[in-house]
Formats: C-alpha cells, sequence, structure tokens
C-alpha cells in the first residue's frame, strides 16, 4: 500500500549547511503535507553525515511533519486498514506511488471474477462443452465491463457532486486527479473478494457485505483526506456517487446484462 522505512525516505530530503545538497518539493504540484494538520511542507526530513536522519517539524502544529518515514511498510498497512488519516496522508502524498491503474484493473478482474463464479454456480447448461466454455468466457468479459461502468458512474457521482458544492466553499476546484488516484488506491478492499470466494463457507453473504462496508469507508476516508474537507461533505459525495451507481445498476438489470440482483454485492440497494 506504501513505501515506509528508510525505502521511502528519499523523496524527503532537505538541505543542510555543510552537507550535500538534496532535492526537496519546488512546487506546488509536489509540496508534502503534515500527517497531523495537513499543511504544506518542503521537506519531510533533513540528512545529517554518516546517516543521521532528523525529522522535520511543522512550522503549524509543531509536530514531526511525517512520523511514517520511520515506520515499517507493514505498521503504516496496519494503520491504512484502520482508516487513520494521518497514513493516508503519508501514502497520498509523502510517498510516489504508482500502482493506480494495475491496482485498479486487478480490482475489477477480482469483482468480475466473482460476479462471474456466482453466475456460473446459479445455471445449469445442458449446451455443447465448447459452446458453454465461450459462453462462460464472454461472460465473464461481460461481468468485467459492468463491473467498470458501474464503478466509473460511482466515481462520475463523486465527481459531480464535488465539483457543483467546492467552490462554495473554496477558493480553488478539488483536484480530481489526484482524488480519483486516492479512491483507485482505497479501493484496494475488493482484493478480499478472491479469499471469499476460494474459502466458501455459510457466511460469505455476509463477508461479502463486510468487504463493502470497508471498501466504501476507506473511499470515505480518501475523499475527506484528499481534499481537507469536513466528513458531512464526505459522506454526501459518496453517497451522490452510490445513486449515480444504483442508476446505472438498474440500466443493467432492466437490459438483463448483470447476473441479477440475488448474484451482484456491489449494488446500491443492498447497502
Amino acid at each position: 500500500m506504501g513505501n515506509g522505512g528508510r525505502s521511502g525516505l528519499q523523496q524527503g530530503k532537505g538541505n543542510v549547511d555543510g552537507v550535500a545538497a538534496t532535492p526537496t518539493a519546488a512546487s506546488a504540484s509536489c509540496q508534502y503535507r503534515c500527517i497531523e494538520c495537513n499543511q504544506e511542507a518542503k521537506e519531510l526530513y533533513r540528512d545529517y553525515n554518516h546517516g543521521v536522519l532528523k525529522i522535520t517539524i511543522c512550522k503549524s502544529c509543531q509536530k514531526p511533519v511525517d512520523k511514517y518515514i520511520e515506520y515499517d511498510p507493514v505498521i503504516i498497512l496496519i494503520n491504512a486498514i484502520l482508516c487513520k488519516a494521518q497514513a493516508y496522508r503519508h501514502i497520498l502524498f509523502n510517498t510516489q506511488i504508482n500502482i493506480h491503474g494495475k491496482l485498479c484493473i486487478f480490482c475489477l478482474l477480482c469483482e468480475a471474477y466473482l460476479r462471474w463464479w456466482q453466475l456460473q454456480d446459479s445455471n445449469q447448461n445442458t449446451a455443447p462443452d465448447d459452446l458453454i466454455r465461450y459462453a462462460k468466457e464472454w461472460d465473464f468479459y461481460r461481468m468485467f465491463a459492468v463491473a467498470a461502468l458501474e464503478q466509473t458512474a460511482y466515481f462520475i457521482g463523486i465527481f459531480t457532486f464535488l465539483w457543483v458544492e467546492r467552490p462554495m466553499t473554496a477558493k480553488k476546484k478539488p483536484n480530481f486527479i489526484l482524488l480519483l488516484k486516492a479512491l483507485l488506491l482505497s479501493s484496494y478492499g475488493k482484493l478480499l473478494l478472491i479469499p471469499a470466494v476460494i474459502w466458501e463457507h455459510d457466511y460469505t453473504p455476509l463477508c461479502l457485505k463486510l468487504i463493502k462496508v470497508f471498501v466504501l469507508t476507506s473511499n470515505f476516508q480518501a475523499i475527506r483526506v484528499t481534499l481537507n474537507i469536513n466528513r458531512k461533505l464526505s459522506f454526501l459525495a459518496m453517497v451522490s456517487g452510490l445513486l449515480l451507481e444504483s442508476i446505472m445498476v438498474y440500466f443493467f438489470q432492466s437490459m438483463e446484462w448483470d447476473v441479477g440482483s440475488d448474484c451482484a454485492i456491489y449494488k446500491s440497494q443492498d447497502f
């Protein structure tokens, strides 16, 4: 999820007299953030001779700008799973992660596989083997497309609400590119869909609902941290996304493209 510990230190070095110059954040697009108060910072730490490091203190809150640069990645991941705002700020602002696209595709594959698996489990087909294999392959592609379109509708609903509301409370419009990356990263909980299917048991439907709640909670925290807005606006933005996703789900059901309300788990009416 994030690059913690000493492996992530290379991106936050500052300049000190008598020490070789190291890069700092030079523009607003690459400014670091204090994980406690969300204020911008030019550096995360300073590197003295012989590997002696000193974490930068935030001028606003007088706390370390980013304490997680000395933490093990496992600890950072645990804090992110617990939806701590500090961990989210560390991952989103103070690390360089470029796995958004790959993670999105993999999560969609997991969701498509779950829907496809539930569809095959509910169908009893007596067609020839070759026809069955072709139909099953097409069903998987269809489930992937449906999952991708529903997620797109969810994101568009969030962006639309923030675009309409945000200018009323702030001088600048939200950074949708950064928000999109945050939403993609915070959807990592969908990876749990595959273990839930593999370890099938009587409580699988409950597990799937808990996974959905976890993903939505992570998305909620990502919106709040990325845009530095209050919980109410974050919640309303997420609800707007779910409403638009509901419309998309209803459309697919009316066209009989989806697996049906008994199989698909990411339905807003089940939320």
